[in-house]
């Protein structure tokens, strides 16, 4: 919200009160607090009819520093609070010399002094991060007489901002007004439906504003050498993060709020829904797993979309009994095909719905301050929302829920929870504002809940659209209603990168595009996409999404690329494992691989899919392609050649084909299996070994590659190495059955000892080692 006409002047009606000097101190071990008047201290008269602020700094956790200004504590909405994990290790520290005071919290120090005009500075290793001046702290009354915390917070020249949510606008946040507010507002707005009021810059620091509430943001867009963000409220609490890089950054942020929990490998596959509008009946759905089978497009995942209720009953939960006469029968032959199932849900319930009466007698349903249920006919004639502040409204939806798990539902689309109404009374007494924002992250939470006690740790999963800071935790997410034009494909995916900057560690879209069909060229270029995103699924609005509907090279184009996904696992659920533990996306701007970079900070058209994949989607008709390269001698994945950085290309790629490239140096795993997502990585695994005929192996150290099991811990960890004439694998424990290295790019090489056998062929040298083999060793030529 901007309060400003100009740099000189406020607008029209509004009084800004900043913080002047730091007038006293309280000095704790591990933190501080300062009374800020908001006028110069001249003499005891001028403390008199003025106002104070009072502004508390603390580290939760090493290398964060939290900042909470208060101007009347009394004052404070009773808004849902984040859950912020501190760590007992944090040790913050706290040194005062003189007039001046510093909490140092890892390489993270605050600086303030209590001499002078009001200021703070926040640095790390001995440089300047970022700061607060005389306008930067303080609160602001605007011309309804409405009360703001404001914070600012200097950029530096050539700083960017990224983050702040799934948003669609322009990828790099600088020159906008960012608004924190839950809307159902498509791909092609500034609204967003997973608002995080956390943002990242490229000088390896982040900021989170932990207020569940409305925050606006202004982003150099006021003042154009700051970030403003400003709440209705009496108090604003905010945490600045820092990290050796941005990666770390982000480990530390999703440290506090939250880090995702591990999808189970089946989720990785395809997933087939029925779409939105379109008829279908069991009939529909043999149709098409039938004709997936029958192509050979393996198929991991069918989803059931709203109508699988009746309609007008949204949600009651209950299976169409004309359309779905036998749902358990039905569930139990597609589980015997090795399908898993999903059903949509919201958190709304319709009038017609027959939880409709028992929800508002039980209290369950969020009620207007007169008493009554608020209800409106959007969406669903006389539907209301389930108060999920309250504890048993909670247990009452997971039990509606729990008899579709008994019957064979795997997991839920929990679609919805961005429009939440502010003229209410929450059960908890929750300020309507606040839990606006907040909803989502307790609808998604009891649904996530409920899997985990059913399904148990590693077997819960969600498709959900809406979430705020923390709801991270409850993967997956989707990038909602999205146009089947070219335009939304880089729209999704510039969401779907500021979501992963933003802490969330998996990320999925509507193949082909939500509303309207997309001819067969778009949607052969978004299958490669799709195929190459964390999670993939096809669905559609008013048409259906299986490719052969397309054309037949449609579904030759999602045949290759699901089979290409399912052989690539070893490699991607290892992604999932570094984002389930270390709050890295799996999905990657260039800029967290290639912070040094600086062409990397503004690609938004292109991404790393973990750590050595570059995709680069096709976003043109006639399958023409601009990219980056980061240097070094990059090899296309499938063909093998070589792409030497840094610098731009501009291709042109068959439907079968798209930039996708693999690191220098890197060792990517392989599975033998092209047909499902879950199986063991280390029966007839491939350690696909690039670069090996340099020298940058022997310089780097011995290369590591950990294959996960299942529930993420190690199958099978192997170590690569080289000497100036042989590279060699140790695999500990040694796979059971058999394993393989292709050093790519390598004619020639020989075994060292007669276990191992070897062929030219595939690109370069393959040698295989036998069952129980812990070593395998090749000499270069």
């Amino acid at each position: 919200m901007k309060f400003t006409d100009g740099f000189w002047q406020m607008r029209e009606g509004v009084r800004a009160h900043y913080a002047r000097e730091a007038r006293d101190v309280r000095v704790q071990d591990d933190r501080f607090t300062l009374y800020a008047p908001v006028r110069p201290i001249g003499h005891r008269g001028d403390t008199l009819n003025t106002a104070l602020v009072t502004v508390d700094c603390w580290s939760p956790a090493p290398g964060v520093i939290g900042v909470r200004t208060t101007h009347l504590a009394g004052s404070v909405r009773r808004t849902p609070e984040f859950d912020v994990r501190g760590d007992p290790g944090a040790s913050a520290s706290v040194r005062r010399d003189g007039s001046t005071i510093e909490l140092t919290s890892g390489s993270l120090s605050l600086t303030v002094s209590t001499d002078g005009p009001w200021q703070m500075e926040f640095s790390a290793d001995g440089t300047t991060l970022t700061g607060v001046d005389s306008k930067g702290t303080g609160f602001v009354e605007d011309a309804d007489g409405v009360h703001h915390m404001l914070g600012q917070l200097s950029l530096g020249i050539r700083e960017l901002v990224y983050g702040m949510g799934e948003r669609f606008t322009p990828f790099v946040r600088n020159g906008q007004t960012v608004d924190i507010w839950q809307a159902d507002g498509g791909t092609n707005s500034e609204q967003a439906y997973k608002n995080v009021p956390f943002y990242l810059t490229n000088r390896n620091y982040g900021v989170f504003v932990a207020h569940s509430g409305p925050v606006s943001f202004e982003v150099g867009s006021e003042s154009v050498g700051r970030v403003q963000f400003s709440v209705e409220d009496h108090s604003l609490t905010y945490y600045v993060v820092h990290g050796a890089n941005p990666k770390e950054v982000l480990a530390r942020y999703t440290a506090l709020t939250g880090r995702p929990a591990l999808p189970p490998e089946w989720s990785f596959g395809l997933w087939l829904s029925t779409s939105f509008t379109t008829s279908y009946d069991e009939a529909t759905v043999n149709r098409f797993v039938d004709g997936m089978a029958e192509r050979g497009v393996p198929l991991s995942v069918f989803h059931f979309d709203c109508f699988w209720m009746r309609e007008f009953h949204w949600c009651d939960f209950e299976w169409d009994p004309e359309v779905f006469p036998d749902p358990v029968g039905m569930l139990s032959r597609l589980k015997a095909r090795g399908l898993r199932t999903s059903v949509w849900i919201n958190p709304y319930i319709a009038q017609r719905s027959a939880l409709f009466e028992e929800g508002a007698r039980l209290g369950h349903l969020v009620r207007r301050p007169d008493g009554t249920v608020w209800q409106w006919d959007m969406w669903q004639a006389g539907m209301a929302l389930v108060d999920f502040t309250s504890p048993g409204a909670r247990e009452w939806y997971a039990g509606k829920l729990k008899p579709l798990l008994d019957m064979g539902v795997d997991c839920f689309k929990t679609d919805f929870g961005e429009r939440v109404p502010t003229d209410v009374v929450w059960s908890d007494g929750s300020d309507p504002h606040g839990m606006h924002n907040y909803y989502t992250q307790l609808y998604n939470a009891t649904v996530f809940d409920l899997l985990l006690r059913e399904r148990g740790e590693g077997e819960a999963v969600l498709f959900a659209r809406s979430a705020t800071a923390g709801g991270q935790a409850f993967p997956v997410h989707w990038g909602g209603d999205c146009a089947s034009t070219f335009e939304a494909v880089a729209e999704s995916l510039r969401g779907g990168l500021s979501l992963g900057l933003s802490g969330f560690g998996f990320w999925s879209h509507d193949i082909g595009g939500f509303e309207g069909t997309p001819d067969p060229a778009l949607f052969k270029r978004w299958l490669a996409f799709g195929l190459l995103s964390s999670h993939s699924r096809l669905h559609g609005s008013r048409s259906y999404r299986v490719p052969w509907e397309f054309d037949e090279e449609s579904t030759d184009v999602a045949r290759a690329f699901t089979r290409l996904k399912c052989a690539l696992m070893p490699y991607l659920f290892g992604a999932a494992v570094q984002a389930h533990r270390e709050g890295t996306p799996v999905m990657r701007a260039m800029l967290l691989e290639f912070p040094d970079d600086p062409t990397c900070h503004h690609l938004d058209t292109q991404y790393m899919l973990g750590d050595d994949l570059l995709v680069a989607p096709v976003l043109s008709p006639d399958g023409s392609v601009e990219y980056y390269v980061p240097e070094g001698e990059w090899t296309r994945l499938l063909t093998g050649e070589t792409v030497r950085g840094p610098g731009w290309r501009r291709e042109v790629h068959g439907f079968d084909s798209l930039p996708l490239l693999v690191r220098p140096h890197a060792v990517l795993p392989v599975g033998s299996v092209d047909d499902r997502p879950d199986y063991d990585y280390t029966d007839g695994l491939t350690l696909r070994v690039y670069g090996a005929g340099g020298p940058a192996l022997a310089a780097d150290g011995p290369a590591v590659v950990t294959v996960p099991a299942a529930d993420g811990s190690a199958a099978a960890v192997f170590r690569i190495s080289r000497s100036e004439d042989a590279v060699t694998v140790e695999a500990d424990p040694a796979p059971a059955r058999g394993w393989k290295v292709l050093l790519v790019g390598v004619d020639g090489a020989e075994p060292a000892d007669s276990s191992t056998v070897t062929a030219d062929g595939e690109g370069g040298t393959l040698a295989s080692a036998p069952a129980g083999a812990a070593r395998l060793s090749l000499r270069l030529p």
